[in-house]
């Protein structure tokens, strides 16, 4: 194990893959000179060539879909959007043809392409560069999408994106990437999607959470736990494919369950887990599944606004106690 920051895995998990396989490469705004997003591409240019690490211009209709086209011809494209926000830019492109052409020609054309970038709050960039839109991907047949919080799932996470022959919608978080984590010294170290990671074992409440907001839960069971309350913390890492038998067995030994996510509140992938658990669950639950989420209006420039915005570590260990307590 090293320790790494989140951008320094991401980094070192394409370089180990470029080195592996020559038909991966990379293309973006800026990946080539300028390192991408948090340096994530820093250095590939110098190692591997232009040919197969280049910057492409402001157009990311374009260049997804010439990832699409490069996928169907046996490359192993990583499309680097600056903000995941620009996935509305080129939404025809992901929904409509990378996420079907598989699909259309009934299996035969393989799609091995990936689209990643980072998404969220944290750094005041305001209403265009701040969302979290995972839960947009989860309706569309066809597109797995992961979503690692901590630099080891980014690097396991990553890899198994790069060698499945599905597009992947890989969102990172801005707030993590300078954050350092214990990250295996494997060049073939997966994590397989579709499973989902119990980072806290707890008895009385099971709270659910993604990317930044696994940390935030983490910090609600700490103050949990001083008021003899124990909460488990799972994060599914992937939400398609999602694994909904981890959290099952968990609302079943708990009886209750709270959903905490960035993304916006309403139609929030939070949603989706509190109405399938309820089907898979219902006889095990004492209380009503509970859903934090963003409120409904666009994320502020200014940080205590944006702070106001999004569920706060407070709002948890109340939802928690809520359950427990009925207040």
């Amino acid at each position: 194990m090293s320790k790494k920051t989140y951008a320094m895995a991401i980094r070192d998990t394409l370089a180990s893959e470029m080195r592996r396989d020559d038909r991966v490469f990379v293309m973006g705004e800026d990946v080539e000179v300028l390192g991408g997003i948090f340096g994530c591409t820093r250095g590939l240019a110098d190692e591997f060539g232009v040919e197969r690490c280049f910057n492409t211009p402001i157009s990311e209709q374009a260049f997804v879909g010439a990832g699409l086209g490069a996928a169907c011809t046996g490359m192993r494209p990583v499309v680097e959007l600056m903000y995941m926000d620009f996935t509305f830019v080129c939404m025809d492109q992901i929904l409509n043809q990378v996420a079907k052409t598989r699909y259309v020609f009934g299996g035969k054309a393989k799609i091995p392409l990936v689209i990643r970038g980072q998404q969220g709050i944290g750094r005041g960039n305001a209403a265009t560069h701040s969302q979290s839109v995972e839960t947009m991907f989860m309706h569309i047949p066809g597109i797995k999408v992961a979503c690692p919080a901590t630099g080891e799932d980014a690097a396991g996470l990553l890899r198994t994106a790069i060698r499945d022959d599905n597009p992947v919608m890989f969102f990172e978080h801005k707030a993590l990437y300078s954050t350092k984590f214990e990250v295996p010294d494997d060049d073939n170290f997966m994590i397989p999607f579709g499973k989902a990671k119990v980072v806290k074992q707890g008895t009385d409440v099971t709270i659910v959470a993604n990317l930044l907001y696994v940390s935030r839960a983490l910090e609600a069971a700490a103050e949990l736990e001083k008021q003899g309350i124990s909460a488990e913390v799972i994060d599914p890492r992937t939400l398609v494919p999602f694994d909904y038998d981890t959290i099952t067995e968990s609302v079943k030994k708990t009886g209750r369950l709270i959903t905490v996510h960035e993304a916006h509140r309403t139609a929030g992938w939070g949603a989706e887990v509190a109405a399938e658990i309820s089907e898979r669950a219902f006889p095990y639950l004492d209380h009503a599944p509970i859903r934090l989420g963003a409120k409904a209006c666009p994320l502020p420039f200014a940080l205590n606004l944006e702070n106001a915005t999004v569920p706060q570590v407070s709002e948890i260990v109340e939802a928690a106690k809520a359950s427990l307590y009925r207040l």
